[in-house]
């Protein structure tokens, strides 16, 4: 291996070349040597990164989170009321304190109440920590597995990726009356992330009672376990709200 503090070497190279009254980074070989190392780390952090975020992305054929929430943040969420308030506290806690441990959340409550507003600021605020998010309801997921059949793959590929994401959320869960084919692979799913230690978030209208008779009582169990998140969105449209506020502006 050629020495680099050497005469000739990639140092006294530098050494040459750095304009007078600069101070050089490094003083010695071994200071250049464990810079190289380091900003080779870097890199290769950023390019798994970028390879998972390729990935995620291929998983739908789209991006993690869709346009329509893609400009959805903690700062322009409306609060109105108590509820809402408590809500978003806890879902930008939920957010902030993502990666520090293992929870899911569920926001449950009727439709335009803001849950996805608050669970894509959640993904967003995530992805911008370089994690991988995927948003997702339950019968655009049911389509991708059978055009897994389709194009000759396998529901476990798929399965494969989505517990490759660092945050899955699954939306519209019992929005429909799915079939039992279609409940046994949404159990295997929330089932293997949560195994796996991999956080889920759940956006239903479903209360409690009828969530667990969805998912059953074990994956119930794990969804709210280790600091897991239950929020019920219990006020009136929130949706109607927003559109209210923006007209009076």
């Amino acid at each position: 291996m050629k020495n680099i503090s050497a005469p000739g070497g990639a140092l006294e190279r530098l050494k040459k070349i750095i304009p007078a009254g600069v101070v050089p980074k490094f003083n010695s070989a071994a200071e250049l040597m464990a810079w190289q190392q380091e900003e080779g780390r870097k890199r290769a952090v950023e390019v798994d990164q970028l390879n998972l975020k390729a990935r995620a992305e291929k998983i739908l054929g789209r991006s993690g989170i869709q346009d329509l929430h893609r400009s959805c943040t903690f700062a322009n969420y409306l609060v109105s009321g108590e509820g809402q308030r408590k809500a978003f506290t806890m879902a930008k806690s939920y957010a902030q304190n993502f990666g520090t441990g293992f929870s899911s959340f569920v926001f449950s409550g009727s439709p335009g109440t803001g849950k996805n507003h608050l669970a894509a600021a959640i993904g967003n605020h995530i992805l911008k920590q370089g994690k991988t998010v995927l948003v997702v309801t339950i019968p655009d997921l049911m389509l991708r597995v059978r055009s897994c059949y389709d194009d000759g793959g396998s529901e476990a590929s798929l399965i494969n990726d989505l517990c490759s994401v660092d945050l899955l959320i699954l939306d519209e869960v019992g929005v429909q009356r799915e079939s039992r084919g279609e409940m046994v692979i949404l159990n295997q799913l929330v089932d293997r992330r949560l195994a796996s230690m991999k956080p889920v978030g759940v956006l239903t209208n479903l209360n409690n009672i009828e969530l667990e008779r969805v998912l059953g009582v074990r994956i119930m169990d794990r969804l709210t376990m280790d600091g897991g998140v239950w929020v019920n969105f219990d006020w009136g449209s929130y949706r109607k709200n927003v559109n209210f506020l923006r007209v009076v502006k």
